[in-house]
């Protein structure tokens, strides 16, 4: 659409009013989502778990935006415990939430780490913590006009390692492969997100998003290789910036006219950069039984349930 550019990001509405929550918004992508909405008049809270890095990061919106609402609050993904207190700080607020943006993550680290609740890092972090995190704010997003949820998943989810045989990589532990697994499980919880919302007659949005190709904070735990030609330029050539890349997010995030359950991303070349819209959404995630499996296994690791059944009573059983 005409004025969706990093350029200009002419095309954001007057968010005035409107109060959102980013996850990982102490830099990259995250930062670059959260430094947009406040620029569109949002009040808008940075969630990270680099408590200072976090605080930096909303002092700097501020800075830039006059008349800025932030705030910095911290938020560990991976550790349950620290999700249900953030949650339940807002929730002391009473107030609507608008928007939530399922952004942070953490990408192809070298071996298996566990989370404070035993959980595989990345898959961990990545779905189970912003399930869980959803599900604790689930109220407040009800209580809005119109509420959304982003949820940021990858372009690497329509790969054909992306398949959910072992979640939490317990029986062989490959970096990226967890990554990708973490990824389609962003695609699937935000479509069965998007099913039982409606089969509740609830208003909330729900969409998944990729943003492209960039190089951020995610590769740090890269090969040498990997990282050498990113500072040497190719990433720009066949990437993009964070806030290019946050595009698909803002659009998803913003826009009117969004469809329900649906995934969005850069629609250049090879979808690694470009104006943001619909795209094809991972073959892998066509399934809704393979969703209903995932949802009920984060339901029962997380300890977070829903109010809401399946769509299809049947493949939900009590």
């Amino acid at each position: 659409m005409t004025g969706w550019s990093a350029r200009t990001l002419s095309a954001l509405p007057d968010l005035s009013g409107r109060v959102a929550v980013v996850t990982g918004a102490s830099g990259g992508i995250g930062f670059a989502t959260a430094r947009q909405l406040v620029g569109a008049g949002a009040e808008v809270v940075f969630a990270g778990r680099d408590a200072e890095r976090t605080r930096a990061a909303a002092e700097q919106a501020s800075r830039e935006v006059p008349g800025a609402r932030v705030r910095a609050a911290a938020l560990d993904l991976a550790d349950l415990a620290s999700v249900a207190a953030f949650a339940g700080h807002l929730t002391a607020e009473a107030r609507a939430l608008d928007l939530l943006v399922n952004n942070a993550g953490v990408m192809n680290l070298p071996e298996r780490r566990t989370t404070r609740d035993g959980f595989e890092v990345t898959f961990g972090t990545n779905h189970l913590g912003h399930f869980a995190l959803t599900g604790r704010l689930l109220p407040l997003l009800l209580a809005a006009r119109a509420p959304r949820v982003v949820t940021v998943s990858a372009l690497v989810a329509r790969s054909r390692l992306a398949h959910l045989d072992d979640p939490l990589s317990e029986h062989r532990y490959r970096g990226m492969t967890a990554y990708i697994t973490s990824k389609l499980a962003n695609v699937l919880f935000a479509q069965e997100l998007q099913r039982r919302a409606d089969a509740a007659g609830a208003r909330l949005t729900s969409v998944a998003v990729h943003p492209g190709a960039s190089l951020t904070g995610l590769q740090r735990h890269s090969s040498r290789l990997a990282q050498a030609v990113g500072r040497a330029g190719l990433g720009r050539v066949i990437g993009q910036s964070a806030t290019a890349a946050a595009l698909p997010a803002l659009y998803a995030a913003t826009l009117p006219g969004i469809r329900p359950g649906g995934f969005y991303g850069p629609t250049g070349r090879l979808e690694c950069r470009g104006t943001p819209g619909p795209v094809k959404p991972p073959k892998a995630a066509a399934d809704p039984a393979r969703a209903g499996e995932l949802w009920r296994m984060s339901e029962r690791l997380t300890g977070v349930t829903y109010p809401w059944p399946a769509s299809d009573p049947a493949s939900d059983p009590a």
